[in-house]
């Protein structure tokens, strides 16, 4: 079974830096991203509307690349969870993670016994339909699958502690539009609650040997949460991305010509 190089760069304090996806699931485009320098892709089905069908599909087109593709599902239940990993994503992102409890579940539905209760199945899209032994196959799943816990509520912030102190999180990641909505301060990203929010979130993840997330839409935005512990980042999403890079050179054209 392939093994996930942005896991073990996270758990042995490196960072690793990648991409989200919600509208261009092309068969190219994990290898654009890949040739672009992106270590991992988390793509999306809480926001965009794409199912299982459409992330089997993205899990298969990253096979033969050195992207690791990554699914936020829309939410917290394992019905939502298991059968994504089972579709061949490599990671998990769950929105809206607010106690220790919670973080539990998340991690045992997303791993084999001992550490979890995943269900059985091989010889399927997440081990490259290969079979064999299922003893080997199970331990090297739970050793790839990357475990992200959004932190994007209050509640999320008041528990972060004790969510990322969960064994099997591996990353707290930080909402910080439904965060700070949820604080009452929408898009007051210069506010000291959201500061607050952000560093406590950081210590909580340094203090379990855990990685801070973060989705920044600029290189100045992103060097700021690298400096304030963050180790794993999206740099925008696929329609941003694509929707400034045309705009900037459309404007350019006009203003060129007049």
């Amino acid at each position: 079974m392939r093994g996930n190089p942005v896991r073990a760069r996270l758990r042995k304090g490196g960072r690793a830096f990648g991409h989200m996806a919600f509208e261009f699931f092309t068969p190219g485009l994990s290898q654009i991203m890949a040739n672009a320098g992106a270590e991992f892709c988390i793509f999306d089905t809480e926001h965009s509307g794409a199912g299982i069908e459409t992330l089997k599909a993205q899990a298969a087109f990253a096979r033969g690349t050195a992207l690791v593709p990554m699914a936020r599902v829309p939410g917290s239940h394992y019905h939502l969870i298991a059968p994504v990993l089972d579709a061949g994503m490599m990671g998990i992102m769950v929105p809206m993670v607010e106690s220790a409890e919670q973080a539990a579940d998340i991690a045992k539905w997303c791993r084999y016994r001992p550490q979890g209760v995943r269900g059985l199945a091989f010889g399927m899209a997440h081990d490259d339909y290969l079979g064999g032994d299922h003893i080997k196959a199970m331990k090297a799943a739970n050793e790839r699958t990357l475990v992200i816990a959004l932190i994007e509520t209050a509640a999320g912030i008041e528990n972060v502690e004790a969510i990322m102190a969960t064994p099997g999180i591996d990353v707290g990641w930080l909402g910080h539009f439904d965060l700070t909505n949820a604080l009452g301060i929408d898009g007051a990203f210069e506010h000291p609650r959201y500061k607050a929010a952000a560093k406590a979130l950081v210590r909580a993840c340094e203090r379990n040997g855990k990685a801070a997330g973060f989705l920044c839409g600029d290189v100045k935005t992103g060097r700021r949460y690298l400096d304030w512990g963050f180790r794993i980042l999206a740099y925008g999403t696929d329609t941003g991305v694509f929707q400034g890079a045309l705009k900037a050179g459309i404007d350019g054209l006009r203003g060129r010509t007049g």
